[in-house]
């Protein structure tokens, strides 16, 4: 079945729709639905950087992090014969040149970054920083950073090809890669900051315990040129304790959004290699990860706040858009809604809003759970879903208990329509994952952070 004029014909019709989703293969349904969000990526890119929005509402400023994201979309959308190896080739050639030709420096305007690090957002016109009043003024952001550069170098690793074209990729991704400064950004007690401006200096907060950052200290050990010192690994993570929820004994992120263990394994495969906590603990990142998303599936069957809609087919929790910051009566209770927030449980804040994308991102880890939700919101919720965008960004069934579908975002975000794609392709293929195997910088972070064993080796 292909996702011609007589499919979005169906699509359109319940009873085709819930008979689309219920017996088509599994295979079949995951390209079914990643396809839906290449074309968001498709659709949101400047076609004139390649930069990508942060979301998809008028005048929204590129994310450097949607943009890492695209880097890996256009390569798989090729490998899936939706568009061909030569455009995936030229919107990622595109990108790259308009990231390495644009300034940079401490000027507060005209740069796209300093140091070889990018602001958050850019505008996607200029790839220069997003100030206000157009925007607002970003951040120079090191995750963000991180989350660009996975992208990169994934690129570089991909087109390894001999022919002009390919081999332009490869040199203008090394040359990105190897410029960011990740050594600047150390503090004294090796931990690595969370973002400048040129307004503020360095910003002190810093990444310190299992989070996302696992992919911000890899790359930042890996660099040929500006590595951070391998002591900030150990600083980073090297007391990680584990807790025990819902009969799973894991190590836990504060707040438990799933997000920050979905991020790093989107690039890096975690299966098979262990630091010195995974031997300490006695498993890899790859199974925390999944008994991350055990809990927070059990967690929504157990629905200890009473949430609208919570069960074993609708969970999700992770940084997404919610209804907006307000405190509403519901349910006989009052219930403080936010608007972009992190989310998590059984310990974080819940104010009923589930991610698409945390429960689908989470197929490499629990699919079974996965796709029994793919399956369920595909049949029975048509809002969610569009052919040409993917699923929206969020959804809360608590906050307009009056509507049988509650309150529904109207847009969606690069950084969760991203990690869709890929770990959805890690799961069917294992592509992003055998692909990044492959690139030298990653293997060098990896080892000097302490992982060993598996594919990786001793």
């Amino acid at each position: 079945m292909k996702t011609g004029s007589l499919l979005r014909s169906a699509w359109k019709i319940p009873l085709a729709r819930k008979a689309i989703a219920r017996f088509s293969s599994d295979a079949w349904l995951i390209e079914f639905t990643q396809r839906a969000h290449f074309e968001w990526f498709r659709r949101n890119q400047n076609p004139r950087t390649g930069l990508v929005k942060d979301r998809d509402k008028p005048k929204a400023p590129a994310s450097v992090a949607s943009t890492g994201f695209a880097l890996a979309v256009y390569p798989i959308a090729a490998s899936r014969g939706w568009i061909t190896h030569e455009e995936a080739l030229s919107y990622v050639s595109k990108t790259l040149r308009a990231l390495s030709e644009a300034p940079q420096g401490p000027e507060r305007e005209g740069t796209s970054g300093n140091w070889g690090m990018f602001y958050h957002f850019l505008d996607p016109d200029t790839a220069t920083r997003a100030v206000a009043p157009k925007f607002w003024d970003s951040e120079l952001s090191t995750i963000d950073t991180a989350l660009l550069m996975s992208g990169v170098l994934f690129a570089a690793s991909y087109f390894d090809g001999d022919g002009t074209h390919e081999r332009g990729i490869r040199h203008m991704a090394e040359e990105l890669y190897s410029r960011v400064e990740w050594n600047r950004f150390v503090n004294d007690k090796k931990l690595i900051l969370h973002a400048w401006t040129p307004e503020r200096g360095m910003w002190e907060p810093v990444y310190r315990g299992y989070s996302e950052a696992l992919l911000l200290y890899v790359l930042a050990l890996g660099s040929p040129t500006h590595a951070a010192p391998a002591q900030c690994w150990q600083a980073f993570i090297g007391d990680a304790k584990t807790v025990t929820h819902y009969g799973q004994e894991f190590i836990r992120m504060p707040g438990m959004p799933l997000f920050c263990y979905q991020y790093p394994q989107a690039f890096i495969d975690f299966r098979g290699i262990t630091d010195g906590v995974g031997r300490r603990v006695g498993f890899d990142f790859h199974e925390n990860a999944r008994r991350a998303c055990l809990v927070q599936h059990g967690y929504a069957v157990d629905n200890p706040l009473g949430m609208r809609g919570y069960g074993e087919l609708d969970w999700g929790l992770t940084a997404c858009d919610g209804p907006g910051d307000k405190k509403i009566e519901t349910g006989g209770k009052v219930v403080e809604f936010r608007w972009y927030s992190e989310r998590g449980g059984p310990d974080g804040f819940d104010d009923g809003t589930i991610a698409p994308t945390a429960a689908l991102s989470a197929m490499p880890f629990v699919p079974e759970r996965s796709l029994a939700t793919l399956r369920h919101w595909l049949s029975n919720r048509p809002e969610l879903f569009d052919m040409d965008l993917g699923f929206v960004d969020a959804f809360n069934m608590t906050f307009d208990p009056a509507k049988n579908s509650g309150w529904v975002d109207s847009e969606r975000i690069g950084i969760d329509q991203g990690p869709i794609v890929l770990m959805m392709e890690n799961h069917m293929s294992g592509l992003v994952w055998s692909v990044m195997r492959k690139n030298v910088h990653l293997q060098r972070g990896l080892k000097a952070a302490g992982f060993a064993g598996g594919w990786l080796g001793s």
